[in-house]
């Protein structure tokens, strides 16, 4: 087969997809974009292998953009220089090799960013000028909280829509059109048991193009064109192999790292520490992710056992971003050996879970009258502020009797339980 399984089944437009009917339902915003004729910058936030490439092709086509894509990845100014230049002259189709079938030839443009938290800052500011003349719809594509990875201007600029896993409906559903793809193209057939594909729906953790990529390789080895009896989980699991081969770094490996560096910091071995973080930085994964991650550790595992651990994350968070790989290496290594070698606590994670099951369970309970706020004669007139005591003027002994929690709740010790 020329092309993987993957890209044969590629939606060619929206009634194709499956899932994400939040955003392709009736009310869905893309469905309200595609009937306003108004296209904005968007940034589609998801995991891999949901359709954010594909949706990004698709709503392009619909309003008779032409698509141009570039790789976060693969980024250079030239990239740029040349979409400038294409539009300078009569257009012809940038051929992403992903469709067959090519928009027609449009001086309007969608340039579509796959993995747009792969550009630093500067890169990025790149885009604003076309994107504030109007001279391009920016498009971009990524795994990572565009709130951290997207500059201001440019996400100010855009319409974050929230890409979802896919649900087990919707990959048996895929999992239906790939066997019958198959059977088509191979005059084979290949009859899966309810259990394998149970297992093939979970292996491929939502992720379409995994499910497709586990599917065209159990069909290589167990499609049969004669009456062989249903193939089993344990054949999957066989045709499959290592699993973790299935998995890019947004995938197994790559939480099984991140959950290895976190619980050996947690452990204070810096020796496995720095060399998890090493796995990390060596196969490609994005040094602020790992950079953020730590900031929340030094909060959720150190916290005020050593306040100085946060400042230190988060000023080599921003060095991160400054520098880039692989000077940036260095920085986390410090980093995460710090983190490892500190105090730990993790008091205030507790304490906040805690507080969090007390709203979920009590709903907003009453706050004490006498520490609400009273700007009006009538909020007076109903005890608002009445016998606050101002804690400056008054010893600590003074105050030890003084209720700051909601009644049901003033036995509540969220530090110490």
């Amino acid at each position: 087969m020329a092309k993987p399984l993957a890209e044969i089944l590629r939606p060619k437009t929206l009634a194709d997809v499956v899932g994400q009917r939040h955003l392709l339902g009736e009310e869905g915003p893309l469905t309200k974009l595609l009937h306003s004729g108004y296209l904005p910058s968007i940034i589609f936030w998801g995991p891999p292998g949901v359709g954010k490439t594909t949706l990004a092709y698709i709503i392009s086509r619909e309003f008779g953009y032409e698509f141009i894509e570039l790789s976060g990845v693969e980024f250079s100014v030239k990239a740029l220089e040349g979409i400038r230049n294409l539009q300078r002259k009569p257009m012809r189709t940038m051929q992403s090799g992903l469709f067959d079938k090519s928009p027609e030839p449009s001086q309007k443009v969608v340039v579509f960013v796959d993995e747009i938290h792969r550009l630093n800052k500067s890169q990025q500011a790149q885009f604003l000028p076309y994107v504030e003349r109007g001279e391009w719809i920016l498009i971009g594509a990524t795994t990572e909280n565009p709130s951290f990875e997207v500059i201001g201007p440019l996400l100010s600029r855009s319409q974050v829509l929230v890409l979802k896993s896919l649900e087990p409906d919707e990959l048996e559903q895929i999992m239906e059109h790939g066997l019958a793809k198959l059977s088509e193209l191979y005059s084979k057939k290949l009859i899966l048991s309810a259990e394998a594909r149970k297992y093939l729906a979970q292996v491929s953790n939502g992720d379409a193009r995994l499910l497709l990529n586990a599917l065209e390789a159990t069909f290589n080895i167990f499609a049969s064109n004669g009456d062989k009896a249903e193939t089993t989980k344990a054949e999957v699991e066989q045709a499959l192999g290592n699993l973790h081969l299935l998995y890019d770094k947004k995938g197994d490996e790559h939480y099984d790292t991140i959950s290895a560096l976190h619980k050996s910091m947690r452990g204070s071995d810096p020796n496995a520490s720095v060399y998890y973080l090493g796995r990390m930085l060596e196969g490609g994964e994005d040094p602020l992710y790992v950079a953020r991650r730590c900031v929340r550790f030094a909060a959720e595992d150190i916290g005020n056992a050593d306040p100085m651990a946060l400042i230190l994350a988060n000023s080599t968070f921003d060095a991160v971003n400054k520098i880039g790989m692989p000077e940036a290496n260095v920085l986390l290594a410090q980093l995460v050996i710090y983190l490892a070698k500190a105090p730990k606590s993790n008091q205030a994670y507790m304490a906040y879970k805690r507080v969090q099951q007390d709203i979920q369970k009590h709903g907003n309970l009453p706050i004490p009258l006498k520490i609400r706020n009273a700007p009006t004669k009538l909020m007076k007139k109903l005890g608002y502020g009445e016998d606050y005591k101002y804690a400056h003027d008054f010893a600590p002994e003074e105050l030890k009797d003084e209720q700051y929690l909601p009644d049901k709740l003033i036995h509540r010790d969220y530090l110490d339980e």
